[in-house]
């Protein structure tokens, strides 16, 4: 995905310590927030945009 390129990988601070069950964020890129499984890097990513992000995550806080 070219628009993936630049995209600075990092580990969600929700992650934890669970044996490699992570998830990525790449937030530095223009106007798109992209995630993915940090065993899986050449796999799929998903893609929001920064709204869409903002409310997802504060979504997941409030679920639980």
């Amino acid at each position: 995905m070219a628009e993936l390129t630049g995209a600075q990988w990092r580990k969600s601070t929700r992650s934890g310590s669970n044996g490699g069950n992570c998830v990525e964020v790449a937030n530095n890129l223009p106007g798109l927030v992209a995630v993915r499984d940090s065993k899986a890097p050449a796999g799929p990513v998903l893609t929001f945009s920064p709204t869409a992000w903002v409310n997802f995550v504060r979504a997941t806080r409030t679920a639980h």
